[in-house]
This record gives structure tokens, sequence and C-alpha cells, in this order.
């Protein structure tokens, strides 16, 4: 039996022949189909059906980017419920790193080949304007061969307010200090509900909305993401889905989603029980099938694991992140692991072991090497 036969037994199986239509002709889906694909049973058949798009938008490719993770304070005066990792302004625990301590931080990899320096934080609001134009400044001649990525639409928000200036205006200024493209961290969900449960402090859902539409006005790139596992419903989660989908038929400044998964422990939350890998997977699926218009759709192995995250490249995934040098904001799911990093090898290893094909490409996905 060949493949197509096999996706049509399997969707026939789980009643999802005439989403399967939808697909093979190209149309979009909708809100229902959206609903469906949570509520079928047959996990297999709904990755099936992701595969079938990720392979006729990407091949077999897998992209990866050999990168750093710089979080340059943990200071933030959002309090959102879901983090573990911010200090409350006047915490002892808080940290603010200069320009030379994130150029020490630099040097300690100036031996490695590293495409992509990614710059979030928390909101911290005694930071002044020129720090972050001091710090894009440090990274670009510290390390010029390396594309930077930083800022999420909550921290240009906060960054536009401490310049007093248009956020146009701000953009420009980071790009001329080296900003090369933006990520997607602070959507959460797009839920009034949940906002004002979770991170009522935090730019509101059609503030995030402006904000990312200013940042590809100015030809900015950026991410967008779900960050899920926690007091979401599937309906919100849809709801969200295609928020992001009509936002990017109207800019078309997304390169790529980022499903989240909600890691409970140290946070308000640590009832809620962890995601499972069936959970992860279908998140990555829903994705695939639901934004048609996003070139790539990520599956982050820090927050799944690397093992669930090899999965998923049969599951509509067509990126694993890099190689994630020191990253700060969470641990692999139900881990306390310091192992942050997946070095170069490691990394083709997880691509080929699954089959699939690995293409290292830079922060705004130019392919550097097919190997």
């Amino acid at each position: 039996m060949n493949r197509e036969v096999e996706v049509e037994v399997l969707v026939a199986r789980a009643g999802l022949t005439d989403l399967y239509g939808k697909i093979l002709k190209g149309e979009r889906l909708s809100y229902e189909d959206g609903l469906r694909l949570y509520q079928t049973l047959d996990l297999t058949a709904v990755g099936a059906l992701a595969n079938h798009v990720r392979e006729r938008m990407n091949g077999c490719a897998t992209y990866y980017v050999r990168n750093l993770h710089i979080n340059y304070t943990n200071i933030c005066n959002k309090l959102c419920k879901f983090c573990s990792f911010y200090a409350k302004p006047g915490d002892p625990r808080g940290y603010v790193l200069t320009a030379d301590n994130i150029i020490a931080r630099l040097d300690e990899y100036r031996h490695q080949a590293i495409r992509e320096i990614h710059m979030v934080a928390g909101i911290n609001p005694k930071l002044p304007y020129e720090y972050y134009l001091d710090i894009l400044t440090a990274v670009r001649t510290a390390r010029p061969d390396a594309q930077i990525k930083a800022f999420t639409m909550i921290e240009l928000a906060q960054i536009a307010r401490v310049a007093k200036k248009p956020l146009a205006d701000v953009l420009e200024d980071l790009k001329d200090a080296g900003l090369t493209c933006c990520p997607g961290g602070g959507a959460e969900v797009f839920s009034e509900r949940v906002h004002e449960e979770l991170f009522r402090a935090k730019l509101d859902n059609e503030g995030w909305f402006e904000v990312s539409r200013e940042v590809h006005r100015a030809g900015l790139k950026s991410n967008a993401t779900l960050l899920y596992g926690h007091i979401e419903t599937v309906e919100e989660k849809v709801k969200h889905l295609l928020h992001i989908r009509e936002l990017q038929d109207e800019t078309k400044g997304f390169q790529c989603f980022v499903p989240l998964a909600f890691d409970p422990a140290r946070t308000e939350l640590e009832h809620i029980p962890l995601t499972t890998g069936q959970q992860n997977l279908r998140e990555i699926a829903i994705a695939r099938l639901l934004l048609d218009n996003f070139p790539h759709i990520k599956a982050f192995w820090i927050m799944i694991t690397p093992q669930v995250a090899q999965l998923a490249l049969w599951y509509g995934a067509d990126d694993l992140d890099g190689t994630v040098n020191h990253y700060e904001i969470t641990h692999a799911l139900g881990t306390t692991s310091d192992h942050q990093v997946l070095n170069h090898q490691e990394l083709l290893h997880l691509v080929n072991e699954a089959g699939r094909v690995p293409v290292e490409r830079d922060a705004l996905y130019n392919v550097m090497v097919a190997a």
C-alpha cells in the first residue's frame, strides 16, 4: 500500500475525508474544521494530514539555526501567572546585563559558528531607551557575522513607551543599531478571558496585533506563538490561530509559527499537569493545517523535549529552532536539567534519524548549508 492510499484509509477511519479533500484542493480550513481536528481521537490521521501539507510546502527539509539566547534582564513588572522566569522590581534575584556583560557572554562562544543572537527578556521599567540601542550595538560589534533576533511585541511596546517616540521611529532606530527580525513571544492566547485571568498587566490582544503590524510595516519579519496547556479552551486556540492567519493575510510578515508548551513548574499554576507528547504533536499538526499562509512551523525542542520534536517532523513541523545555547526562560518539560543545548552534530543526528533532510538557515530562513 503506497503512502497516498495509507493516508486515505487513515482519514476515512477518522471521519476526516472531507477535510482531506479540502487539503488536496488547497482550500482553506474553517473554524469548524479546526474544532474537529482537536476533537477527533485519531491523532495519527491528523498528523498524516499535517504531514501532507508540510511536505507540499517544504518537502523533507528540516530547518535549524546555530543560535545563542541572551536574556538581558529577568526583572519584570507584568507578573504573569504562568511565568517562572521573572523577578519583581526590587527582588534581589533580579539582574540586568550590561553591554559589557553581553560582550563577555558572546566571547565565551567566540570559537563557535553562530548565525543568530536571540535576545528577549522581562519588562523592566527602569531601563532607558539608550540601553536597548546599546545592547544591539554591542552584539553587532562583537559578532558582526550573526543576525540579531530580538524583542517581543511586549518589549517593543515598552521600548516605545520609554523612548517617548512613535513606534515606527523606534523601529528605525533599532534597525540602525542592528536589529534583523523579531521573535513571536508574548502573544500567549488571544482571549480576553485568559488575558484577564493570567496576564492582565501585559499588552492586550489588539495591542499585540497593532505592534506586529508596525513591525511588518517597518520591513521586519517576525514569528507568532501560542502558549497552550494551561486554562485555554479548544475554541480559544482555534480562534487564536485564525486571528494570526488573518493578520498574515494582511501583512505577510510572519516567518514561522511556534506552539509553546506551558511548563507549570515554579509558577502560580503548578497544579496544572504537564502537556503530554500527544498534546504537543496535536498542537503542531493543527497549526500546520490551519496556518496555510505561514511558511514554517517550529517544534521548539527546548519545551517539548528533543524526542517529541523529532517525531513532530512527521506531524507538520519543518523547523527545530537550533542549538539554543544558554536558554533561561524555561526547561524541557518536566526536567530541571541545566543541559539546554544541542550541539550541531546532535541536531543533525535528530533530523537524519527521523528520515528528514537537515538544512541550516539564518534568522531570515536564508539557506546556509544543506546537508
